[in-house]
């Protein structure tokens, strides 16, 4: 999101924020933004009782340890509400994807070198 779309939404206070924070009416800050996730928490893939944790509060580094996908980060573009304020928005990683890299994953690799080795082994032993 550009810099100039964010100064058009909304900025809450942490304070307010906290007042979100029961299955029906959850808010959560991540990376200075502010989601209403009240919609998707009988959705997420988690369950509901990690949302929970972190009702109501910054949950940066929780969504952060647990290394969500490309997919939770476009799920949560669609329940921003707005900024927290003072709140440092950074540059989102993209979760890494191998088969974007190089076209062809590390399982698919593994298991041709696992094929070649077993012909080359079946080769040797049956001449």
């Amino acid at each position: 999101m550009s810099t100039e779309a964010t100064k058009t939404l909304k900025t809450f206070t942490y304070e307010e924020v906290a007042e979100h924070k029961t299955h029906d009416d959850l808010w959560v800050v991540y990376n200075g933004r502010v989601y209403d996730i009240s919609n998707y928490i009988d959705e997420h893939p988690g369950g509901e009782e990690v949302i929970l944790d972190v009702a109501g509060t910054d949950a940066t580094e929780a969504f952060d340890d647990i290394g969500h996908s490309d997919e939770a980060h476009e799920i949560l573009q669609g329940l921003l509400l707005g900024t927290v304020e003072g709140g440092v928005i950074k540059e989102v990683k993209k979760a890494y994807n191998s088969e974007s890299e190089s076209g062809i994953g590390f399982p698919v690799i593994a298991a041709l070198i696992f094929l070649l080795a077993f012909g080359a082994y079946y080769y040797v032993n049956n001449q």
